[in-house]
């Protein structure tokens, strides 16, 4: 350190001499030393863009960058997501890729296709390139059958994670969720303040805890909200697939058991039961209402637009990447859940129940 200033490591080239000077860095990136100075230094108040010329000129200029920078600039964080055909996956891997960015690390996505490989081996991918830490969307952490032991195994490799949608009692780690509970509450209530009564859940698989959280906040606002019996509320939760085929099985079902307004787990399950609706000459909202679930960018131009709860992307990603920085920056976050308040969007597929 000469002056406040980080002294530049020496040139890598044969016959160079002596340390570099700041006026010759300057120079190079047509900037002032004290922007060389405040990058050297990994101090904030630079633009990206002035900041990759520094740089870049001290690669042109044969000499190595300062290892603060180096770890800054070629540092790898894994993100593992599932399939990308759910408009919500691609809308969380661009926030957590955009926070990261904007943080100096590269982000590695990990997307698991059916057929091809599974969690366990893209997370090996990912520590053997040296990653330095993994972000984990709606993986095995979600599912309540899936053997908890991998992500122990991970810690004690040292290797930092955070998990978003799916707490897990069992492995010890930062979380973030939207509160699904509350997200189901928004729901039914939004629908029985048009007048349905007969109102049902259309969910995914139940060993999912966003699927068995919708549930059990479904059958709470039944009970409290439309004053169901808690047995007849359970006969109105439909568990298919988080897919639009998922959502037109399910909305079979509700609809043959009477409902009016049908509660979805997913954008891609409402879409499913809109379908069903038509397919048996319902209208929606006319006849029955419909409430996705996620509010990815395209769910405002379906037909009807889709009444839905938003999850709050870009801050449960701004969340999850802070929570990883700072366990890689050696500052423990606290083992727990982070808890983030979806939102109510009311479009056209929710109405006012017709009098009979």
């Amino acid at each position: 350190m000469v002056d406040g200033v980080t002294t530049v490591p020496p040139p890598r080239g044969p016959g160079a001499g002596g340390a570099l000077r700041l006026s010759d860095i300057a120079g190079q990136a047509s900037v002032s030393e004290a922007t060389v100075s405040r990058v050297l230094n990994g101090k904030p108040g630079v633009a990206d863009t002035t900041r990759q010329r520094v740089l870049a000129a001290l690669d042109i200029l044969g000499y190595e960058r300062p290892v603060r920078l180096r770890q800054r600039s070629a540092g790898l964080i894994g993100l593992v997501t599932p399939e990308l055909t759910n408009p919500i996956f691609p809308a969380f891997a661009q926030s957590v890729e955009q926070v990261l960015a904007g943080h100096g690390y590269t982000p590695v996505l990990c997307t698991q296709l059916p057929g091809g490989a599974t969690e366990d081996e893209l997370v090996e991918q990912l520590v053997e390139r040296g990653v330095g830490g993994i972000v984990f969307l709606s993986g095995l952490h979600a599912d309540t059958s899936a053997d908890p032991a991998r992500y122990a195994a991970l810690s004690e490799r040292g290797v930092p994670f955070v998990l978003i949608n799916g707490y897990n009692e069992r492995i010890s780690a930062p979380f973030v969720s939207p509160d699904d509970t509350a997200a189901v509450r928004m729901a039914v209530s939004h629908l029985a303040e048009l007048g349905h009564r007969r109102v049902g859940l259309a969910i995914g698989p139940q060993r999912y805890v966003p699927s068995r959280r919708k549930r059990d906040g479904f059958v709470d606002a039944a009970v409290y909200v439309l004053g169901l019996d808690r047995a007849d509320a359970e006969l109105l939760v439909c568990s298919t697939l988080f897919s639009v085929e998922g959502g037109q099985v399910a909305a079979g079902a509700l609809l043959d058991r009477g409902c009016t307004g049908i509660v979805c787990g997913s954008d891609l399950m409402a879409l499913g039961v809109v379908r069903a609706a038509r397919d048996r000459g319902l209208d929606v909202p006319r006849d029955v209402s419909v409430v996705g679930f996620d509010d990815s960018q395209l769910i405002a131009f379906t037909d009807p637009p889709l009444t839905t709860v938003r999850q709050p992307v870009q801050a449960m990603a701004a969340a999850a990447v802070g929570a990883l920085l700072e366990e890689i920056g050696g500052s423990p976050v606290q083992r727990t859940e982070y808890v983030f308040q979806p939102e109510l969007v009311v479009r056209g597929s929710t109405a006012a129940l017709r009098s009979t």
